[in-house]
């Protein structure tokens, strides 16, 4: 694309070129030429940009957004991890404690969590399990077990707080290379009313679909199979049976759908790590544990299980010099209907 100097000389080269006159370059007529030429330039900015924006493999933003919509299908936002807050006595409670829904607690870094429905530790118990979820959302959610420690208002008789398991879940809003990759592959495989493209498509346009997997013909002639995925990672009964009354309404005569959830599949991890010299090795090995629990959600529906993509995640948490792994000892091979799930989790000092 051309500059404005560029035009700017061309502008004064024909102008020479023409009159047979040569413009003083710092007089009125030179000024007035390089004013036009920067009017142009923008002319030319803006006719690259309106370009770019006319084509998925280039648009941004809200532009990309449009593309996406015209093939049925909207960027995933952001949502809030999701666990257990526990709430312990000092001893064993006399009477019923009410944890009120909407407590607050925070781990050191200051990462709230809040509680989504009310909790009691009953009479004669020393603690009580809570569902919570992050405040914000996005993966900064995404914590070990037992780095909740503190709440802005502590309950009527309760003492401490803490989370005995990790919270999941979190993530970002789709970004645009995310979201395009989706735009993309709806091109590729187009849609025709019969085919798994179709099914495909459609089951992504229902809100909370993160991956799905269409198996034609799984239970015999006429059967559709779809497994479905949500960004935590398994579907819950809510977004089943939404998509199973989204597609009712649009298969095929004749065809028997279903729409189920995947098989876990349980994965042990258990690494070493060496966090580079002078710094915490303990806040690395945290950092590390959280980016692992985050990178199993529900994208990773019918993709096997690299261990070459395990150290990448691991690789690129800041502060990592180096990392071995353990468990799992090899690839895993995942087929279409299983999903990933994060079992046990052991990162180690690396000795």
């Amino acid at each position: 694309m051309k500059t404005t100097e560029e035009i700017f000389r061309e502008m004064m080269e024909r102008f020479a070129l023409e009159t047979g006159l040569e413009p003083d370059g710092s007089g009125e007529l030179a000024v007035r030429m390089y004013a036009l030429a920067a009017q142009v330039s923008g002319l030319y900015r803006e006719a690259e940009w309106t370009r770019c924006q006319c084509f998925p493999q280039t648009a941004v933003g809200e532009n990309l957004d449009n593309h996406a919509f015209l093939r049925g299908l909207a960027r995933q936002e952001a949502q809030p991890s999701a666990g257990v807050l526990r709430f312990l006595v000092t001893d064993t409670a006399r009477e019923d404690l009410t944890i009120p829904l909407g407590t607050v607690a925070m781990t050191a870094g200051g990462v709230s969590f809040e509680t989504t429905r009310e909790g009691v530790v009953r009479a004669g118990t020393s603690y009580a399990d809570v569902p919570a979820q992050a405040v914000l959302p996005g993966r900064a959610g995404n914590v070990p077990a037992g780095v909740v420690r503190t709440m802005a208002v502590a309950p009527v008789g309760v003492a401490s707080c803490t989370n005995p398991a990790p919270f999941t879940g979190g993530c970002q809003r789709e970004e645009d290379e995310e979201l395009r990759t989706r735009v993309l592959e709806s091109y590729r495989s187009l849609p025709n009313g019969t085919n798994a493209a179709y099914y495909r498509q459609e089951a992504q346009s229902v809100e909370g679909v993160s991956a799905v997997a269409v198996l034609p013909k799984h239970r015999g002639l006429g059967t559709v199979d779809l497994y479905i995925t949500s960004r935590q990672g398994l579907p819950s009964g809510e977004l089943l049976a939404a998509v199973q009354d989204h597609l009712e309404t649009r298969r095929e005569i004749g065809v028997d759908l279903k729409v189920l959830a995947p098989a876990g599949v349980k994965v042990n991890v258990l690494l070493t790590v060496k966090a580079r010299e002078g710094l915490d090795g303990e806040l690395v090995r945290q950092k590390v544990a959280a980016a692992l629990e985050t990178f199993f959600d529900g994208t990773l529906l019918g993709r096997d299980l690299l261990l070459a993509r395990l150290g990448q995640v691991v690789y690129q948490v800041e502060g990592v010099e180096n990392y071995r792994f353990y468990a799992p000892a090899n690839d895993l091979k995942i087929t279409a209907g299983e999903l990933p799930l994060l079992g046990s989790l052991e990162v180690e000092e690396m000795p």
